[in-house]
């Protein structure tokens, strides 16, 4: 993960559930029996309402405390039998579920049978009633991968009046930069939600990341300073110009903030729990604001449904409640397509898999380039006690491409010096593409509704500490239930990359 100050130093450059020890652990990966294909996000129960959710490769790790009896698990996913399997003796590291095929009479005969249309009106009419909007707690485990790739980053060297920054200083800067970054952090949180605000409190928490990068950019960092300060003059100016535009940066004002380096990185580390934790609060605040039924979600196939073309194409079941199963599509200029599930008594959308069908958000001028070209994931909801549905189960990933491709140039100008007020100069051309790739995955364990003072009465603990991890370790969450991590979070380690 690369440290903010040296991309503000290269802007410069370039104009820019808790158990204890005892518990016990089953382990299993869900395959389909007749494929042998992994099942992703299939339910593992273990008590009335509690359970964990497979990962994309369906696998799951259950940690259960003493107090709590059992001697079964119960595994369901859409469109398959509900199998119970007996963990007395341990179980199996692969286990086989059956398809379940759904006929209509199995789940129930109409009156009336309905179109596509006439389902989504009445998927609308009832959105109010079927989505929870009063104050509630959420147990939950959130986990968020970033990569970033450096597919291109070219400093071609023009001119330079101070010796130091020559060609190959330039390409040492190169070679220094990493051409990939991966940064996870996973977080075992209570989320209190009262329609547009929260509060958060997190029990546990890792980062996952490579530190040796900062450690190499901040050398790089110190070493640029250090030829700074040794060439140019305290009194002057820079003009920084990137082809038609130009802006004018005092020295003095930047060697007074250099010499307060230290009291600065020393704030930095002491808000750098609070920033952690106000982070994945708003992170959590979008993934929840960006819900199908908001009003400016971004998923809009059900508020703007004129914008889509919908087909019935048939039946399934989740959690043993009927379904309609419909696919939509853009009729026109519309962003997304995909399958949503929509229950068959009170028309509430059970389940949505969608993804985008073009970018959704394009900036391209002047040499810099900025698109949106990924946004696709599932969505589950489930009734809670009060028989409205809430949500329990996010996977999200968000794809980003930005690119520079533009002149530099770096003046330093002086009026106090006698003759020409250009000093130095320095002339560069910068080529930079990077692509970034966002995974969010939310898993609610509980829901409890809760009263506005209830609400009100919550105080935030902004001092749990994320632990830092150079590679994974499978011991970090032994005594909890979370999601299992993928084979790429498995096999992250800072040696291998």
């Amino acid at each position: 993960m690369m440290p903010k100050s040296i991309y503000f130093i290269l802007l410069l450059w370039i104009s820019y559930g808790v158990a204890t020890a005892q518990s016990a652990s089953v382990s299993s990966r869900i395959i389909d029996a007749k494929t042998g294909d992994a099942i992703p996000y299939a339910t593992v129960q273990f008590a009335e309402n509690k359970g964990i959710i497979t990962n994309d490769e369906g696998e799951f790790s259950l940690y259960l405390a003493p107090s709590i009896p059992f001697d079964s698990i119960y595994i369901s996913s859409m469109g398959y039998e509900k199998t119970a399997v007996a963990i007395e003796n341990g179980i199996d590291s692969l286990i086989s579920i059956d398809p379940k095929p759904i006929e209509l009479s199995e789940v129930y005969l109409f009156d009336k049978e309905l179109s596509a249309e006439e389902i989504i009106d009445k998927v609308k009419e009832r959105l109010a009633a079927n989505y929870d909007q009063q104050p509630i707690r959420q147990r939950l485990f959130f986990r968020k991968s970033s990569l970033d790739r450096l597919r291109k980053f070219d400093i071609a060297f023009k001119e330079s009046t101070i010796e130091e920054f020559n060609e190959p200083f330039i390409d040492s800067v190169l070679s220094v930069l990493p051409k990939g970054n991966a940064y996870y952090t996973e977080s075992l949180c209570d989320l209190y939600m009262n329609r547009d605000s929260s509060r958060l409190n997190i029990e546990k928490a890792a980062e996952l990341y490579d530190k040796d990068n900062e450690v190499s950019m901040e050398a790089l960092g110190k070493k640029m300073e250090d030829i700074f300060k040794a060439n140019v003059k305290p009194d002057s100016y820079l003009k920084i110009k990137s082809g038609w535009f130009g802006t004018k940066v005092q020295v003095d004002s930047m060697l007074e903030s250099s010499g307060e380096a230290s009291e600065i990185e020393k704030e930095l580390q002491e808000s750098q729990n609070k920033d952690f934790h106000s982070h994945k609060r708003w992170q959590l605040e979008n993934l929840y604001a960006d819900l199908f039924y908001r009003e400016d979600s971004k998923l809009n196939f059900i508020q703007k449904s004129n914008k889509y073309r919908f087909t019935l194409k048939g039946f399934n079941a989740i959690d043993e409640q009927g379904v309609y199963v419909l696919d939509f599509e853009p009729k026109g200029g519309a962003d997304f397509k995909g399958t949503i599930y929509v229950n068959l008594e009170d028309f509430a959308l059970m389940r949505v898999d969608y993804q985008n069908v073009k970018s959704l958000r394009r900036i391209k001028l002047l040499g810099f380039h900025y698109e949106e070209t990924i946004l696709k994931g599932t969505t589950i909801f489930a009734k809670n006690d009060n028989d409205v549905y809430d949500l329990r189960f996010v996977n999200r990933i968000e794809g980003r491409y930005m690119g520079v491709d533009r002149p530099l140039k770096v003046i330093e100008k002086n009026k106090n010096v006698k003759g020409r007020r250009k000093q130095n100069e320095l002339s560069l051309n910068i080529d930079l593409v990077n692509i970034n790739t966002e995974k969010f995955e939310l898993v609610v364990y509980d829901s409890q509704l809760i009263t506005i003072n209830d609400f009100t009465a919550v105080k935030e603990n902004e001092t749990v500490k994320a632990t830092y991890m150079s590679r994974y370790d499978p011991e970090f969450w032994n005594g909890y239930n979370i999601m299992e991590p993928n084979q790429a979070i498995r096999e992250f380690s800072i040696n291998s990359k």
